[in-house]
């Protein structure tokens, strides 16, 4: 059974930085493409970033040059490296996970985690 385990969420101030990870187990057949969504109350969810397998990435423009979207050598953990938080970024941040990348980017990705919350103040 494929686990998406997400850490690393807390409160800030803006212009504040934050990792956060995502430890992820039991995916046996291939390579996954893995991304961070998030949802603020009252609005729908969003793509933050992706990686896929071959290690391109992809970022929302609301995030572009701030957040980075990185994974270990084993690509068992992804991190979301965030820089100059500001107040709009508060958000509940899902880690997902699909082998298929344009499932991953449309937010249909098969694997979610639970979830870290994510609130900066200004």
């Amino acid at each position: 059974q494929v686990q998406l385990v997400e850490s690393g969420g807390a409160s800030v101030q803006a212009g504040g930085s934050l990792r956060l990870s995502c430890a992820t187990s039991g995916y046996r057949y291939g390579t996954l493409s893995m991304g961070w969504f998030r949802q603020a109350p009252g609005k729908e969810r969003e793509r933050v970033g992706v990686i896929d397998s071959d290690g391109r990435t992809v970022y929302a423009a609301s995030v572009k040059g701030r957040f980075t979207v990185s994974q270990d050598s084993p690509k068992t953990t992804l991190y979301l490296q965030m820089n100059n938080l500001k107040p709009e970024d508060t958000a509940m941040y899902y880690c997902a996970a699909d082998p298929d990348r344009w499932k991953l980017l449309l937010g249909r990705g098969r694997f979610w985690g639970q979830g870290t919350q994510v609130t900066v103040s200004s």
